[in-house]
């Protein structure tokens, strides 16, 4: 049987090698990202969206339910991300694009439409990128969604998930958020059909109305299975999405 060491005899002919074992949390994560990226074909779509109005939104309500006006310990204080208007608007989103929020058949042949819409959040851990799945988030109030998806980020990195916190998912959000980068490619989380990655909001000198301006522009990418969606309905669904992040209207 192969040891770490004899693994690792090759690269010691350069120099000093450490060898450890990836952890069974890594290990199953590495099985899933493989078996995605093999069996389905990826593309992804990048695009921006300016933040603006939901960013000052954000805030208002930020303060609104802050602990000094309403008398809350910080603990019991709600915080207002961006991740609560991002579900928000996708699900909307999501709606009106039923391909998004569906499952292949193991054969290839049949599309399951899902009418229900339980969005994965991608969380970093010290062990990994887990998903856990808040469940019929269409049914959430903007309060209710960052109540949600704040606590079970909290049991996430906690180590206190269940099988069923996991279990269900149709469409998943994975954000860098303020750790950087301007675009990647989320890898689709079998057996769903889409996934949205979140860059880092970045201040930009746009051209809107005929004026130079300065906006605060957030970096979208979509990866989607090209088997069931193609490039003209990623482009309807991602203009529909930032149509709905670029409006207060929406999270009203």
């Amino acid at each position: 049987m192969e040891t770490l060491q004899d693994k690792g005899a090759k690269y010691h002919l350069f120099g000093d090698v450490t060898t450890e074992p990836l952890t069974k949390i890594r290990r199953i994560i590495a099985n899933n990202v493989l078996e995605s990226w093999t069996h389905i074909p990826h593309v992804t779509h990048h695009d921006e969206v300016d933040i603006g109005a939901i960013e000052a939104l954000r805030h208002k309500l930020n303060i609104e339910h802050s602990a000094d006006v309403l008398g809350v310990t910080e603990e019991e204080q709600i915080h207002f991300t961006l991740l609560p208007f991002i579900l928000k608007a996708t699900i909307e989103a999501l709606k009106l694009f039923p391909a998004f929020n569906a499952s292949l058949s193991d054969d290839g042949e049949t599309l399951m439409l899902k009418h229900y819409y339980n969005l994965g959040i991608a969380v970093d851990t010290s062990n990994g990128l887990l998903v856990p799945v808040i469940k019929n988030v269409d049914a959430l109030t903007l309060e209710e969604l960052a109540i949600a998806s704040q606590q079970l980020a909290e049991r996430t990195r906690a180590g206190k998930l269940t099988f069923a916190d996991t279990e269900g998912g149709s469409f998943t959000v994975t954000s860098l958020g303020p750790m950087g980068g301007t675009s990647f490619t989320p890898i689709i989380n079998m057996p769903e059909v889409a996934i949205l990655g979140v860059s880092r909001e970045i201040t930009k000198v746009v051209a809107q109305n005929g004026q130079i301006v300065i906006r605060p522009m957030l970096p979208l990418s979509l990866s989607y299975d090209h088997r069931v969606i193609d490039g003209a309905m990623a482009t309807r669904f991602m203009a529909q999405l930032k149509q709905n992040l670029s409006q207060a209207e929406t999270f009203c």
